[in-house]
């Protein structure tokens, strides 16, 4: 592994640490450079600010289980493996999801739950056609859900044994993404069909 790559590990690791104890607006870049054992600058030779490193650590460390739930027949899967996995490193994950605004762990699991509906909605649609306005609003409504659902678990402690949340969450969307793609589907006459 490049010495890159093993400083940014450090750091991550570092901030996961101190994250476990004190939320993110109360560690500064030099908390993490000490935590680490390493200078300022070496921070910033890697990251610009303390939020680029979060993120960092949102993509490296959850970018397999995300993958890993794009298709209809495996998104419980990999939303389990998701949960188990900030179960795992819990105090990290509930101060990151109470971090706001652009950038946010939040943000990134409502990015990755959109496109995760669109591909279960388009593989559902088969050949019908829902007009385009309507699956982003469909996708949207479940995205924010999934991840208020995911927010709500991670303030109640991540006690909730996750295996369980997800099949609830699954019982729902089996059921009623069906039912809304039909209630929006166009006629197959129409002339707004995109071809």
């Amino acid at each position: 592994m490049a010495d890159s790559q093993i400083t940014k590990q450090a750091l991550a690791g570092a901030l996961k640490s101190l994250m476990s104890t004190k939320p993110l607006n109360k560690i500064s870049v030099g908390d993490i450079a000490a935590a680490c054992g390493v200078n300022r600058q070496t921070f910033y030779y890697h990251f610009k600010d303390k939020y680029e490193l979060v993120n960092w650590v949102y993509y490296t460390e959850t970018l397999p289980y995300m993958s890993s739930f794009s298709d209809r027949a495996h998104w419980t899967d990999g939303l389990r493996a998701l949960c188990h996995y900030m179960q795992a490193n819990k105090r990290f994950y509930i101060n990151a999801l109470d971090l706001p605004g652009q950038n946010s762990f939040q943000e990134y699991l409502t990015q990755f739950a959109h496109t995760l509906v669109r591909s279960l909605a388009e593989d559902l649609m088969g050949e019908r056609q829902v007009p385009e306005d309507d699956l982003e609003f469909i996708a949207d409504f479940y995205a924010f859900a999934f991840v208020g659902l995911i927010i709500k678990w991670a303030r109640m402690g991540m006690n909730l044994d996750p295996d369980g949340y997800i099949d609830r969450i699954r019982s729902l969307v089996d059921g009623s993404l069906i039912q809304e793609l039909m209630r929006f589907q166009l006629p197959s006459s129409s002339p707004n069909v995109k071809e």
